[in-house]
This record gives C-alpha cells, structure tokens and sequence, in this order.
C-alpha cells in the first residue's frame, strides 16, 4: 500500500513541477523580448507582457482539461488586445461598401484596429505554449534556456542596450528550474532517499541557495575588464588595418561617469546623460543636393539637467499641425520679421542609411515640403507628418509601422541673412514670459564659478549679441577639440561646470552645452540643437590647404556621414528670431551672406579626416556585412546542432568505434561505469576485478542489484567466454549501462 503512495505523490510532484514550467518559460521569455526595446512602442510591450501574464497564470492555476485553458486563454488575449488599442466596435450597416460582402470588409474594417497588435500577441502566444510544452527534459531545459542566453548576449553585444540584468536573471531562472527538474527526478527514481531527505529541507535548501548565490555573485561583481581576446572577425578585420564597428555606446564601463572610447560618431537618440569618447564613423547616412551650404538641423531642447539634455514639459505637449501637403507655407513661431533679408535654400536628400529618424533633416527653419519620395513607384506625405513651429522640427512618425523613413525628400527653407549690425541693436527677450524662462533654465546647482567665468569674459561686450560672440570666441581660442576627451580630470557633478575646469577639452557636445548654459547665464534665451554638419563635397580634399576661398553658395551635392553629427546653439534676439552659433573650435557655421558679399572663409574642422582614411573607412562599413553574415551562418549552424544533436553524438560515437567488435564495446562501456561510479563515490581501484568492485556495489546500492549482477554476467560473457556478441546484445547491454548511470 506504501508503493503507491509514493507513486501518487511522486506523480503530482511531477505535475507541480511541469506547471511550474509555464512560469519559467514566460519569464525567460520576457527577458529575451527586452531586446526589442527601442524597437517596439509601449502598446506592444503592455499587450505582450498582459499575454505572458494571462497564459502564466492560467497554465498554472486553471484545474480544468487543456482545450479549456486554451480557449480560456485565447478570449483573454483578445480582451488585452481590446483594451491598450482601446478598440471601439463599429456597427456593420455604418460601414459603406459596395457588393455582397459588405458584412465581411465590415469586419476586417473593425479588425484592422487591431492590427499589428493582435497578430503580435498571438506570435507570442503560439511561441510560448510551443516552448512551454517542449521543454519537458533536463537536455531541453538546457536547450531553452541556452537559446534564450544566445539571443541576449548577441544583443548586448552589438546593440546599444545593456541586457547584463535580463542575462543574469536568465541564469538565475534556468538554474532554478534545472534544480526543481532534478529534485522531482530524484523523488521519482529514489522514492525512499526523498523521504528520508524530506525530513531536512535546510541541509537541501541551504546548499542549493548558497551555490547558485556563488554563480550569481561571480558574474555580477566581478570587475569589468577590456577583453583578452578578440573573435575572429575582428582579429581579421584589423589585421586588414580596418576598423570594427561598434553599437553598444559606453554601457561597457565599470563607471558610468567615465565612459570610454568604444561608441561611434552618429546622430544620437540619447542626450540626457552627455560625456565620453567616441571613435569616428564614417560611413555614409545620406546625401544632400543643395544650392546652399548649410547645417542640417534635426532636433532642439531646451532643459539642461547637469549632465545632459531633454524636452520640457511644454516642448513635449506642443502644438503641431498634421495633415500637411506639398508645398504649404509652414508657420514659423519666433522667427524674423518680415523686413529682415532671407535666401531660399531648396535641398533634396537621399537617405543611404535604411535606419529611421524622429525628424527629417534641413536647413533652418523650414518652410515648404516639395516631396517625399519612395523610389520610382511611390510618393505621398503621410497624414501623421507634423510641423512643429515653436521647435521648428518636422517630426517623422516613427511610431507608425505603415509609414517607413522616405528613401528621398526635397525640401525648402528660408535663411536669415546675417545683419551683424541690427543684430547689435536687438534685444535679446520673448515675448512670452513662459517661454523666456523656459530658455533661460540653469539647474539650481550649477557652480559659481560658471557664473563668475561668464562675466568676466563679457565684460567688455556691450549687446547680448556681442556678448554671446565673445563667449563663442572664448570657447573656440581655449579649449581643445578631441573625441577621446581625458574623463578622468573630471569631479564636478555638473557637465559644463567640468568642461570648462577640469576637463577643458572635449567635442561639439561640450562646446554646445557649454555656451548655451554661459548665454543663459547672461539672460540671453538659448537652445541646444542637433543635426548634421554640412558633409563634404566630391572634391572637398582640395579645401584642406586653408585658406581656401569658394563660391559663398556653397552649392553641391554632399555627401554626410555619420562623423557629420553635430550639436551647436541657437540664441534668440527680438526681430531676428533664432540665431544659430557655433562654438566648437575648428567648426565654422556657413551663415548666409548678403548678395554683396562674394567671397567666404571657410574653416575647416580639425578631426576632419584624409582622403585614404576616409575611403579605408567606408570600405570597413562596406564590408561588415562579411562578419554579419558570418554570424548568421554560425547561428544557423549552432540551431542546426542543437536540433540534430542526437545524430551528431551518434555518428561521432559510430566513428569512434567503428573498429570495436561487440564484445570489445561492451568491455569498454564496462570499464568507463567503473570510472563513473568511483567519480560518485563508489569503490573502484585499478587493482580490483569488475567482479569484486560490482560485488562491493551491490552491498551499499541494494536497489540496483538486479541490473549491476546483469552488467556483470554479460561482461564476464563477452570478455572470457570466446562467444562474440552480436550487434543487438551490444545495443542492449548500451542501455542496461545508460539506466545504470542514471539511478547511480
């Protein structure tokens, strides 16, 4: 009657465990969906983490017949998916169409709300109860989760996001399950020996606890390091004299605040924590044909933390106009009066780099849009398109998977003439009381002697104007551009405050947020902006003997690369608008001169590279699509072995003992459990017969009598008989061996 007790209980223990399995599988599986982020927009995340947590916990606490729980689960994730669309049911006889099927494009017009959410989910859906049911073996829980691992340190390995947290949390989750997985196994094949331990869970827990503590612990608080070796592609690439790309920014330094050489130059999606190095890259983003040289404005914000720059509240929640079309006047807000000299600048860009942009790129301010355009066979503005006037940012809808980044536009804007002399008379104030403080922000503790700095420099300029050239001259003349500034000079809590004492030399960032802050300082109102730089033109190695005097048009189609990401300042002045200056020593902005003028002095940046290096580069992003398809293959092939390892083992151990008779296999695989049961405590010496060392093992393994005495009879038969075995004896006696090893 004990024996099925132990049985019954043995079976729902199993049974706890295997539900068990639904949260091990859900959790690892929102680690790995971290990797999406940046990628998928807040309404996916909340639909799949709700359908991660609805099949969880149904799988786990629904005590009904499999087909319910799916059903079950199926009408939650529709009901997830209804409510974060916020999905509203049109009736069918409201929806005009034309036919007999009225009914049915009424319903995929009530469904299309959903889409691409829904079909998200259900991938999920399907992905997870996959997994969840296939991971039933120790061998598959390894598999699983070593999939999962894969997946994570590929994407924190060329990707900006650091996924050290969902990778240990992997770890922590698989160690867990495998330890619950072997427990149960245990129970089951040695029903006694649990009882027995059951009456000391400390002695099980403790241990347990401590070692996966230890595992954890080595790989969190270990120190960072630079790595000793390099993986192949890049050993090859270097040898090459070429560069690797980097993606993943500075997540790689111990210490956030001293960032290191291992980002690329690029148009950054993150400004609130501004500092480090960076090495160049100058593969191409795209190509401008203008008849004006100008920069080419992206972004602008206006909040200064300390350590970085974000939009404000306001900037956030400002009105746009959508709905645009081709060629409307854009309405300008803080721009220069009608009075003042403007130049129209037409420029048609071409975007070469496939990723996508919050905003399109040109000089500003903007006033039209000519095109959009997706090669030859399309050309529209898409309705979610808006104009910003206050920013002046034309803001691409990223967020809508039905509107890529245009291959080509052509736009039109409308550049102030540089009236020095008016410039001098003007005052330097909105009109807007809220959006003059908005632009004159310091933080609270923001160093005196910044303050100090400020004044003294200007106090000799009598106008704002001159005021912010003079600090513009001063930033230029005293500090040294570089793109590995010396981060370890820096103490100062505050950025600017440790550009300008302590670290004293840096890139555009620095400068930028450098007379921003200074211009505030002084009740000038400012904003940091960023962009792109000019680019170079075809012939533009010819400009690297300075002085140089060209066309003051600067006409041309230009080439802008990834090295061209820049950041300078735009001041306001009353009747002027906004102003843009530019700090960065060897950076010259190419404001637009009046028509008298026929010449301009153009300086030319000092990290401005020469023509071999820049052809060495770009050869170097031509070719990484070696290494990444290296990568593919060699993901494909560790797939490929993990699903077919079991043939794999078998051909290797058919060939390794391709030359074994039966009885020669039979007398090995006896020996190797020798060996293994001396490695699990059991007594074996090289001096014993298999006789006296199974004899000793049978007395202190009682349960394993009957197959130890079968392992012995048929190695005593095919080593000493002269009978060979046969080919299914050897096969046979392979499994006797295997349960063996296992019970042991």
């Amino acid at each position: 009657m004990l024996i099925p007790f132990r049985t019954d209980l043995a079976g729902k223990s199993q049974g706890w465990v295997r539900r068990m399995s639904f949260l091990f599988v859900g959790l690892l599986l929102w680690q790995c969906f971290e990797v999406l982020d940046g990628y998928w927009w807040d309404e996916t995340f909340a639909i799949v983490h709700g359908t991660l947590i609805a099949v969880m916990l149904t799988e786990i606490l629904l005590p009904v017949p499999r087909i319910l729980r799916l059903l079950f689960q199926g009408v939650l994730v529709v009901g997830i998916n209804v409510v974060v669309t916020k999905f509203r049911w049109t009736p069918l006889d409201s929806v005009s169409f034309s036919g007999d099927t009225s009914w049915w494009d009424g319903l995929i017009y009530n469904f299309n709300q959903l889409h691409p959410y829904f079909w998200i989910s259900m991938m999920v859906w399907v992905a997870y109860q996959g997994m969840s049911n296939w991971a039933a073996t120790r061998q598959q829980i390894i598999t699983l989760t070593a999939m999962i691992l894969t997946v994570l340190l590929i994407a924190d390995s060329f990707t900006p996001l650091p996924l050290w947290d969902n990778i240990a949390w992997s770890i922590f989750l698989g160690l867990i399950w495998l330890v619950a997985d072997h427990f149960t196994q245990f129970q089951s094949k040695h029903p006694d020996s649990w009882n027995h331990l059951r009456s000391y869970p400390v002695s099980i827990l403790v241990p347990t606890l401590l070692i996966i503590a230890i595992v954890m612990s080595s790989g969190l608080f270990v120190p960072s390091i630079a790595p000793i070796l390099k993986d192949p592609y890049t050993v090859w690439m270097e040898s090459r004299g070429h560069s690797v790309p980097s993606f993943v920014g500075d997540k790689g330094s111990p210490n956030p605040s001293v960032k290191t050489r291992d980002s690329r130059s690029g148009y950054s999606r993150q400004d609130e924590s501004l500092g480090g190095g960076f090495d160049f890259d100058y593969s191409t983003v795209m190509e401008i044909t203008t008849n004006r040289r100008s920069y080419w404005r992206g972004e602008t914000k206006s909040f200064y933390s300390g350590d970085g720059w974000r939009k404000t509240s306001a900037e956030r929640r400002e009105p746009s106009l959508i709905g645009l079309s081709k060629e409307q006047l854009l309405p300008l807000e803080n721009g220069a009066d009608g009075s003042k000299g403007r130049i129209e600048v037409t420029q048609t860009v071409k975007m070469v780099r496939k990723d996508p942009f919050p905003v399109l790129f040109g000089a500003a301010p903007i006033q039209q849009i000519k095109s959009i355009g997706y090669g030859e066979d399309r050309e529209r503005l898409p309705g979610r398109l808006s104009w910003h006037s206050l920013s002046w940012e034309l803001r691409w809808p990223e967020e809508d998977p039905d509107t890529p980044y245009p291959e080509t536009y052509t736009l039109v804007s409308s550049l102030p003439v540089l009236d020095e002399e008016g410039l001098n008379k003007a005052e330097a104030i909105l009109g807007n009381a809220q959006l003059n403080q908005m632009y004159l922000q310091v933080p609270e503790g923001l160093p005196n002697r910044v303050r100090e700095l400020t004044l003294q420099i200007t106090a000799d300029a009598r106008t704002p104007y001159e005021k912010m050239r003079s600090l513009e001259d001063y930033l230029k003349t005293n500090f040294t551009y570089t793109n590995t500034p010396d981060i370890t000079k820096r103490k100062s809590a505050d950025f600017v405050d440790a550009f300008l004492f302590e670290v004293m030399e840096g890139y555009c960032d620095y400068y930028s947020s450098a007379l921003a802050v200074m211009g505030r300082v002084i009740g000038v109102p400012t904003r940091w902006v960023k962009g792109y730089a000019p680019g170079v033109l075809p012939l533009d190695q010819m400009m690297y003997q300075q002085p140089f005097t060209v066309d003051p048009t600067g006409s041309g189609t230009y080439t802008v690369r990834n090295a061209d990401a820049h950041s300078w300042v735009e001041a306001y002045f009353q009747g002027y608008g906004w102003i843009p200056f530019e700090p960065t020593a060897g950076f010259t902005f190419p404001y637009a001169q009046a028509e008298s003028d026929t010449q301009q002095q153009l300086d030319i940046p000092e990290t401005t590279p020469d023509v071999e290096t820049v052809q060495l580069e770009e050869e170097t992003a031509n070719s990484n699509w070696v290494g990444y398809t290296g990568l593919a293959i060699l993901a494909g092939l560790a797939v490929f072995a993990i699903y077919r390892r079991r043939q794999i083992i078998d051909s290797l151990i058919r060939y390794r003992f391709r030359r074994f008779t039966p009885s020669q296999r039979i007398a090995w695989e006896t020996e190797r459990l020798l060996r293994y049961g001396k490695r699990k405590g059991l007594p074996f010496s090289e001096h014993d017969t298999a006789r006296e060392s199974l004899s000793a093992w049978i007395d202190r393994r009682a349960l394993l009598e009957q197959e130890l005495t079968e392992v012995l009879r048929q190695f005593e038969q095919a080593k000493y008989s002269g009978i060979p075995a046969s080919e299914g004896e050897m096969k046979q006696f392979i499994a006797l061996i295997k349960t063996v090893r296992e019970r042991i």
